[in-house]
C-alpha cells in the first residue's frame, strides 16, 4: 500500500503544479496544451524506462495521466 500512497501523493503534487502553471500561462496569454511536447515527453520516458513496464504500457499510463490532469485542472 505504501507504493500506492506514493503514487497518489505524486499525482496530487502534479495537479497542484500544473494548476499553477495553467494560471500563469492563462495570465500571459500562452496556450496551455502542447501536443508536440506531450509526444516528446512520452518518447523521452520510453527511452529512459528500464522496465519491466513495456514501452506501450508506459505510453498508456502517461496518456491517462495527461487526460486526468487536463480534466482535473480545467
Amino acid at each position: 500500500m505504501v507504493g500506492l500512497h506514493k503514487l497518489v501523493d505524486a499525482l496530487n503534487k502534479r495537479l497542484e503544479l500544473v494548476a499553477r502553471l495553467k494560471t500563469y500561462k492563462d495570465a500571459q496569454g500562452i496556450g496551455f496544451l502542447d501536443p508536440e511536447r506531450e509526444e516528446w515527453m512520452i518518447s523521452y520516458l520510453q527511452r529512459a524506462n528500464r522496465g519491466p513496464l513495456s514501452a506501450e504500457g508506459l505510453r498508456e499510463f502517461y496518456v491517462q495521466v495527461l487526460a486526468l490532469t487536463k480534466r482535473e485542472v480545467s
